[in-house]
């Protein structure tokens, strides 16, 4: 049977810390990073989406941020396209590849090697699924797919699962892994994931993640795009159309929306028995590196 080269991911919840641990362990056994985020794929949209800051790399090479404009259609299908481009390019140049983000299906697209089709859009379904409310989108969706874990709030993300499905993408039946995958899985427990989002939230906030949604809307891109990005984008369109009244309102919503994102993104990860989930509390770099080290060393690679 042929081996499959090896690929480390990190994955886990918003405001857990996996850019920070990821950068440290990349550095550490001469990696790169894949990014594994719907949203982070956009240029414009920094702290919005939480994108790593070009000094937080620490000179790491960052892969699959800013490779889009705001709204131009990106689906799962690019991401694993350009992902596999971007991990093969990597291994070539004899360094190790490292899969990091928050999005699952993004994710599982490459460990899972999911098998989606090679056809084009179907431009009239996708505008016959505009015409539908989000609710319908989502009863549609799980009548197609029982028991999907997906944000059901995010309308472009239940469209977007609802073409490829119409394409003929059956994520569970059509897979074929290229990777042999070391999976670390990164959170806190509750109450001190929920202090992080509010205390990250507050950080974001003064670092300006408000003008930055006016200055997207200023510079043309649609209310209608940032409402299907979902969260930050979308509560932040929302006070600034002036649907949401005050910003207090405004901030209060959007802290309860992303930990309850939070909290679905941990049931989804949680399917997976296969995910090591380190210990945040305690030396959670050393616990990783003792794991990628005799990973990387049983495929014939060196430890760092």
């Amino acid at each position: 049977m042929k081996t499959l080269p090896p690929l480390v991911v990190i994955e886990g919840t918003n405001a857990s810390g996996k850019s920070g641990l990821a950068v440290e362990l990349a550095a550490r056994f001469g990696g790169e990073i894949v990014s594994a985020d719907s949203r982070q794929v956009f240029r414009g949209l920094n702290l919005g989406s939480g994108k790593i800051a070009p000094e937080e790399m620490k000179g790491v090479r960052h892969h699959l941020i800013d490779v889009a404009e705001p709204g131009e259609f990106f689906s799962m299908h690019d991401f694993q396209r350009l992902a596999y481009a971007a991990i093969e390019d990597i291994r070539g140049r004899g360094a190790v590849p490292f899969l990091v983000g928050g999005t699952g299906l993004y994710v599982a697209s490459i460990t899972e090697g999911y098998v989606m089709s090679d056809r084009a859009p179907d431009l009239a379904y996708r505008a016959e699924l505009e015409t539908h409310t989000t609710r319908e989108l989502c009863d549609m969706l799980r009548a197609a797919q029982p028991g999907v874990e997906i944000d059901w709030n995010n309308r472009n993300r239940v469209m977007r699962m609802l073409e490829k499905l119409h394409d003929g993408d059956d994520f569970a039946a059509q897979s074929e892994p290229r990777y042999d995958c070391l999976k670390l899985g990164v959170t806190w427990e509750r109450s001190a994931l929920r202090r992080r989002i509010d205390e990250r939230l507050e950080r974001r906030v003064e670092a300006g993640m408000i003008d930055e949604v006016k200055g997207l809307m200023d510079a043309g891109v649609s209310v209608e795009f940032l409402m299907k990005l979902g969260l930050e984008y979308r509560f932040i369109a929302q006070y600034l159309t002036g649907d949401i009244k005050s910003e207090n309102e405004m901030l209060e919503l959007l802290a309860t929306a992303i930990k309850q994102f939070a909290k679905r993104q941990m049931i989804w990860f949680r399917r997976d028995k296969a995910i090591h989930w380190l210990d945040m509390t305690g030396d959670p770099i050393s616990e990783a590196a003792a794991l990628i080290g005799p990973f990387l060393a049983a495929h014939g690679e060196a430890e760092a």
